[in-house]
């Protein structure tokens, strides 16, 4: 990886994160709004039977209300869960038994899911006009889509996280949309 690519992805890390700061947790939950209605009137999400979400930081775009409407609406839900050096995914129910996991998150209690995903809803630091995704530099995700070529993928972020352009590597995994 180029030095030039690291000291880029670090500044704009450096810059989203400062904005965050700037608006709080309590805007950032209502920006969260329009953003998960613009993923459930997407055409993709609408007609995926199993989608995958995740449970988000408290500067990530709230995606928790959807998880019981799209129980309701008949699909099944996915999340990740951090193990090691890995995401795994597993799949919730209304009945889901909930801990607290790595780096706060919560994690469901449930057995690893290996069927198949429809689609899945990725959060990230940053997203550009060429669906590249900047995450927060642990390349969890990254190792996730790499073993999930076809299942498509649509990125989100609140506004002021779409960015010119990001700094790619060849283990970076491209969005198939991003919405924010």
């Amino acid at each position: 990886m180029a030095v030039d690519h690291i000291i880029m992805k670090q500044e704009i890390r450096k810059a989203i994160r400062a904005e965050k700061k700037r608006i709080g947790k309590e805007e950032l939950l209502q920006m969260s709004l329009p953003a998960t209605e613009l993923i459930e009137t997407n055409e993709k999400y609408s007609n995926a039977n199993i989608v995958m979400l995740y449970h988000p930081l408290w500067d990530e775009v709230d995606v928790r209300p959807l998880f019981n409407r799209a129980l309701a609406n008949g699909k099944r839900v996915i999340l990740p869960t951090v193990k090691g050096d890995d995401i795994i995914p597993v799949e919730i129910t209304t009945e889901t038994q909930w801990v607290v996991g790595d780096f706060d998150i919560l994690e469901p209690i449930a057995a690893p899911y290996n069927g198949p995903i429809d689609l899945i809803v990725v959060p990230g630091v940053a997203f550009d006009n060429n669906k590249n995704r900047l995450g927060r530099g642990k390349g969890y995700y990254d190792r996730l889509l790499s073993k999930m070529p076809h299942i498509y993928k649509i990125g989100l972020c609140f506004p002021f996280q779409f960015v010119d352009n990001i700094p790619t590597e060849s283990t970076d995994i491209g969005m198939d949309e991003v919405v924010y």
